[in-house]
């Protein structure tokens, strides 16, 4: 049987991955190709890493047994609450993992692309925590539609850098990231907020989020009597939640993963983000995965309502697990999640990011059963989001 979890030595999940690089670039990437395994199971590394997601990310976070959810699909369905982490999401998970790998690699200076803002504001976090100077480029669209978290950053001590190029959002902000990296290669790391860019990076995010499927696994058993649900349930732009919650149940074949994406206006609208649906192999950002793309290799300009999963590719391990048909991969458009954000915040009481009520729109498409035993990554609050949400309800839609 394949093993879904590990790259190749070249970083390759099935014909996906790799490091497609600038000279520049290699001699920062090598290193941390040859360091990061070794740093990552240092035990000291670990003591650190464990002792700040516990008393300073506040993990463990809660698996809620979503009761009115549950009953109105006839099945049961668990929260997995990551939108309870400090900074209100998993991305805190991959930048207090980062910043520890940087401090050990001699780096003084930290770099961060950003989209919903929500990895922006993590790495800020973790910057002004250790003391460390902090760039993050975001793209001028998503800085006028995410202003609670540009704030944030700023307050936090960043420096926040307009992407004014192409569409002005997550895949330009990433090449801005690039460029810094090329010109300040030695005291620069530069933190990817997802499972894409050149190896190790997708391997490296993925094995820092997958503390969210070692909590589940221990939590549902402690629940359910069993540490395997049916479906593991997450959104996917780039994919680094959903590669959390996915990890420790990536070689378990009964547990069906089912990665959302968003649709946009519709797949076929040319307003859409449905990377798995639309895309071909290609090269983005360091990596070889699915990427929209023109038939002369013209990278399509996504289109989400969510800041988060407006991005043309995928991260290579979903890309395998999508091609593999390890995965089940759906979408849903910008309405049908900003249905389901209503839905869940009058049914639940929580009120989620854009980015992760896409995960709860594609419930009634699953045909669930009675025993069926549901985990979703609530990967994110949606207190950043409360400017769409309003002028939602301004406009009489909710």
């Amino acid at each position: 049987m394949m093993n879904y979890q590990n790259p190749t030595e070249q970083g390759y999940y099935g014909q996906f991955g790799g490091a497609y690089i600038p000279e520049m670039l290699h001699g920062n990437v090598a290193a941390l190709h040859a360091q990061y395994l070794s740093i990552m199971k240092d035990l000291d590394f670990i003591k650190e890493f464990k002792s700040l997601l516990k008393d300073y990310v506040g993990r463990p976070t809660p698996l809620f047994y979503a009761e009115r959810l549950s009953a109105e699909l006839n099945t049961n369905i668990f929260l997995k609450r990551e939108d309870l982490c400090h900074t209100g999401a998993h991305k805190i998970n991959n930048t207090i993992g980062q910043i520890l790998l940087a401090r050990r690699l001699g780096k003084t200076r930290i770099i961060a692309e950003t989209g919903a803002g929500q990895h922006g504001v993590a790495t800020a976090t973790v910057c002004a925590l250790k003391g460390m100077d902090c760039i993050v480029y975001m793209g001028e669209k998503d800085i006028e539609r995410q202003a609670p978290n540009v704030a944030r950053m700023k307050m936090l001590g960043a420096t926040v850098i307009p992407a004014t190029s192409g569409s002005k959002t997550l895949k330009d902000a990433t090449n801005e990231a690039i460029r810094d990296w090329i010109n300040h290669p030695h005291n620069t790391h530069y933190i990817i907020g997802s499972v894409v860019g050149p190896h190790p990076y997708p391997d490296m995010v993925a094995r820092f989020q997958s503390v969210i499927s070692e909590e589940v696994r221990l939590q549902l058993n402690a629940k359910t009597g069993s540490e395997l649900p049916s479906h593991v349930i997450a959104c996917v732009g780039g994919g680094s939640n959903a590669a959390g919650a996915f990890y420790h149940y990536l070689n378990e074949p009964s547990v069906q993963l089912v990665a959302v994406e968003a649709a946009g206006h519709g797949v076929n609208s040319g307003m859409s983000a449905a990377t798995t649906q639309l895309g071909k192999p290609g090269i983005l950002h360091g990596s070889k995965s699915l990427v929209m793309q023109t038939a002369d290799g013209q990278v399509v300009e996504p289109h989400s309502i969510s800041a988060g999963l407006d991005y043309p590719g995928v991260g290579p391990l979903h890309a395998n697990l999508f091609q593999s048909g390890r995965g089940l991969f759906l979408s849903a458009t910008d309405d049908e999640a900003m249905e389901a954000a209503f839905h869940l915040s009058k049914t639940e009481g929580i009120i989620p990011a854009l980015e992760t009520a896409h995960a709860f729109a594609v419930l009634g498409k699953l045909n669930l059963k009675p025993a069926d035993i549901v985990v979703i990554c609530l990967s994110g609050r949606g207190d950043k989001d409360l400017s769409t949400y309003m002028m939602a309800m301004q406009q009489g839609l909710y």
